[in-house]
C-alpha cells in the first residue's frame, strides 16, 4: 500500500529555513502528482505546494517566493524547501500523493517562533 513518511520538521526562529522530505513507497512514484499541505490549530488543511508528474509546480499565494517544492523520482522522494519562515507558517505539514486518489503521510510539525 502507499506509504508516505515525512521528516525534517522542527522548531526554527522567524526568518530561518527548513527542508522537509517525504519518502514514498508502495507506489510507482513517477506516476503520482505530489504535494505538501499543512494544517494549523483550528484551521482547515490547505495545500501549499504541488508538483505534477512532469515537474510543473504550483504554490499558494502566501508561500510564493519562499517555498520550493521538488521531486527526485530516482529516490521516490519529494522535498519542500522553506525559507524566510514566518510564525504563521507554524502547522503540521503533510506530504500527499495524488493519482487521482489522495494519500497522506502522518505529518511533521513545523514551529516558527517570533
Amino acid at each position: 500500500q502507499v506509504r508516505l513518511v515525512e521528516s525534517g520538521g522542527g522548531l526554527v526562529q522567524a526568518g530561518g529555513s527548513l527542508r522537509l522530505s517525504c519518502a514514498a513507497s508502495g507506489m510507482v512514484f513517477s506516476l503520482f502528482g505530489m504535494g505538501w499541505s499543512r494544517q494549523a490549530p483550528g484551521k482547515p488543511r490547505e495545500l501549499v505546494a504541488s508538483i505534477t508528474r512532469g515537474g510543473s509546480t504550483n504554490y499558494v499565494e502566501s508561500v510564493k517566493g519562499r517555498f520550493t517544492i521538488s521531486r527526485d523520482n530516482a529516490k521516490n522522494t519529494v522535498y519542500l524547501q522553506m525559507n524566510s519562515l514566518k510564525p504563521e507558517d507554524t502547522a503540521i505539514y503533510y506530504c500527499q500523493a495524488t493519482s487521482p486518489s489522495i494519500f497522506w503521510g502522518q505529518g511533521t510539525q513545523v514551529t516558527v517562533s517570533s
